[in-house]
């Protein structure tokens, strides 16, 4: 255990002594939100983000230790074990270099080195290996056994070099040795099976280092291999590594050195690079499918975290042709207050009447703002709701946003049991509005790989990607706080320590008893028992309690810190006071409290119910509409950022076609990663570089703005 902290200390670059204490809370049984938020003094202030690494690092670590111990006692089993061979186990770094080590005594399906040795040809095999005598079909003779197959001394002799292949194979440096060497100098190359255009075009005659090869290129290039439209190999120097291993087999002074060539050669090329090349493409792209989790999750993550529309009466409009567009109005809480359907898109046409219902509503209803989904027929219904705005007297805008995943909350099961009455079709336009007016509750319903923010998610593992996205919710989730008197059983399930049957008995609690009145009440939730307490309860909020600590994100365990500092000063006084260092440390002092713990309590303190999101900017509210062949190249405009990807950013800028501000026109200065500039949710300010109206291709910068 000790060899693993301090390997995590090390690529962690965090101290032995904050490793040490982490995994012994992860060993507990606390979560990472709980951790991240109520145990800084223990774990020196790590992030939710270093928590999650440490964790998932943590546990291959401990895998690749148990799966050495294991290899060992195998070894032992079979009176194989070396010296030798423990340390080279000792020192691995990695589960490959573990196999490596055991594969040559792995039990094997039947190979022709494994036939070969059940036909007596072994002695001849370690003779040629052993280089001393000349070795001729004469010499092989003496192996010939036609009652074990052997029928010539040809025969003897194929089987004898099958054997050291098989050796040279297995030989653990050597295939350590020639994958660096893949990595370092090999070139991915893909040629094209199919002569028409394709999506793969530019792979057709494509070639990059293995090193530099970019990760969305990579899963592209899988793709193209899957859908039979690439052909794709790894091109090395077979002379260079053909050489290597010569040098180590074959002897200066050899009496089988032609039969060590060729045996040489049949190893590299029929046993040991269709391994490696096979090796080298799943590094390949599990180095890209980490990237593409990673760029999932900050895009998710930004996405959650959208500042809602509070206070607001709400119109949910879901765009549609023949089928007409679905229209709800929700009241400041999320309740649907009314549902009905136009049609004043083609083919129908029906403006005017479609005009009148839409008018009716707003007036009827209060409706400050319009949700409008950015799907199939949003252009016609946005330039349909833009006239009608026109005409409303009091202030009322829009606002344009991802209908993603709508459909499938519709047809779910949570939204048939929220909604049992109402059709499917009305369901996802109660989506859009609600994702308006609070993202993260009415988003967490819908599974983040439907979310629409995503780069090649669909190529990557799915477990993984499921375990990474069910994190960055949670962290999302607990991040922000829950009102546990209105959540859902969904938004519940993600709160720390809270499992989706203790969700369930949650909402069925309040169901039956009423509002929460305080926190000690959670306690009387079937199966939710002290533990799961611990680990939820400053997650949860109350706005109804009596005790104003139970609306903040103040734990349980330390209100009778919290209440010893409202002793001191009032609240109003609290919210206007700017502690200095000084005072921090002697009110720790004081209390007997950690530092970080202390600041986490004053901030809460100074702003009751805060809601972290609200000092996002908020997003944009049109009452107007453009199109693509309004734009100029040179034209300034306000967007949002949709999504991200490792080569740009794609930005609403309220024309239906999302532009494209690539890497290299995010900013003047040198750009890593577009996360470095960008956020999904920013509002920002682009200029026009080119329209491509035929393609609907809008290209931007925010470049010298």
């Amino acid at each position: 255990m000790e060899k693993i902290i301090k390997k995590l200390a090390h690529e962690l670059n965090i101290g032995e002594k904050q490793v040490t204490s982490t995994i012994a809370l992860f060993d507990e049984g606390n979560t990472v939100p709980f951790i991240a938020r109520y145990r800084k003094e223990v774990t020196g202030g790590l992030s939710d983000e270093q928590l999650r690494a440490l964790s998932e690092r943590l546990a291959y670590l401990r895998n690749l230790e148990d799966r050495k111990a294991e290899v060992i006692k195998l070894l032992e089993e079979m009176e194989k074990l070396t010296p030798e061979i423990r340390q080279n186990l000792d020192k691995a770094s990695t589960l490959q270099e573990v196999e490596d080590i055991y594969r040559p005594f792995r039990p094997k399906r039947r190979t022709r080195a494994t036939v070969a040795r059940e036909k007596g040809l072994e002695p001849l095999a370690e003779n040629i290996l052993a280089q001393d005598v000349f070795i001729d079909e004469k010499y092989a003779s003496a192996f010939v056994n036609p009652e074990k197959g052997v029928e010539s001394p040809g025969d003897a002799l194929a089987g004898a070099l099958d054997i050291i292949a098989e050796i040279i194979s297995d030989d653990a440096q050597i295939r350590k040795v020639i994958r660096d060497m893949a990595y370092k100098r090999g070139i991915v190359q893909t040629t094209g099976l199919i002569e028409e255009t394709s999506t793969y075009s530019m792979y057709y005659d494509f070639k990059e280092p293995v090193a530099k090869i970019v990760s969305h290129r990579i899963l592209a290039i899988n793709r193209g291999e899957r859908e039979k439209y690439l052909q794709v190999k790894i091109e090395v120097p077979v002379e260079d590594i053909l050489d290597i291993i010569k040098a180590k087999y074959i002897k200066d002074i050899s009496h089988t050195a032609d039969l060590m060539e060729k045996t040489v050669d049949d190893a590299y090329k029929r046993l040991i690079w269709p391994s490696i090349e096979r090796e080298i493409r799943n590094m390949l792209t599990e180095e890209a499918e980490e990237q593409a989790l990673s760029t999932f999750s900050k895009n998710l993550k930004h996405l959650l975290l959208q500042p809602p529309v509070k206070d607001m009466v709400i119109m949910g409009f879901d765009p549609a042709y023949r089928t007409g567009c679905k229209v709800v109005v929700i009241d400041s809480s999320g309740k649907l207050l009314d549902h009905i359907v136009c049609y004043p898109t083609p083919p129908q046409n029906r403006f005017e009447e479609s005009k009148k219902i839409i008018f009716a509503l707003i007036e009827k209803y209060s409706v400050n703002v319009i949700s409008l989904g950015n799907g199939t027929a949003s252009r016609e219904s946005e330039k349909f709701l833009a006239e009608i705005l026109k005409e409303v007297e009091r202030p009322i805008s829009y606002v344009v946003v991802s209908e993603a995943g709508a459909s499938v909350y519709s047809a779910s099961k949570l939204g048939t049991q929220e909604f049992p009455d109402l059709d499917v079709s009305f369901r996802g336009a109660v989506s859009i509005g609600r994702r308006l007016q609070d993202p993260l509750a009415e988003l967490v319903k819908i599974d983040p790989k439907a979310l629409g923010v995503g780069q090649y998610q669909h190529d990557v593992n799915q477990k993984k990607l499921s375990e990474k996205l069910a994190g960055v919710v949670e962290d999302c989730v607990n991040s922000v706080g829950v009102d546990v008197n209105t959540a859902s059983p969904s938004l519940l399930g993600y709160v720390s320590g809270i499992t989706a049957s203790v969700a369930e008995n949650v909402v069925q609690y309040r169901e039956e008893n009423g509002l929460f009145k305080s926190r000690k009440e959670f306690l009387k939730v079937p199966k939710l028992g002290p533990k799961t307490f611990e680990q939820c309860a400053g997650f949860l909020r109350i706005p109804e309690s009596d005790s104003i600590l139970d609306n903040t994100a103040v734990h349980p365990e330390s209100y009778n810190i919290a209440e010893q500092i409202m002793k001191l000063y009032t609240l109003e006084e609290l919210k206007a006071k700017n502690f200095t260092e000084n005072e921090i440390k002697e009110m720790a002092a004081t209390l007997d409290i950690g530092i970080p713990t202390l600041r986490d309590i004053l901030t809460e303190l100074k702003k009751p119910g805060r809601d972290p999101r609200e000092e996002l900017p908020a997003p944009i509210f049109r009452t107007d509409v453009l199109e693509i062949s309004d734009l100029k190249p040179g034209m300034v405009l306000m967007g949002t950022v949709r999504n991200i990807t490792d080569f740009g950013a794609f930005i609403d800028i309220g024309v239906h076609q999302d532009g494209l501000c690539h890497i290299s026109e995010l900013s003047e200065s040198f750009v890593r990663s577009p996360f470095d500039v960008v956020s999904v949710g920013d509002t920002v300010k682009v200029k026009v570089l080119s329209v491509d109206t035929e393609r609907n291709r809008i290209s931007l910068t925010m470049k010298g703005l």
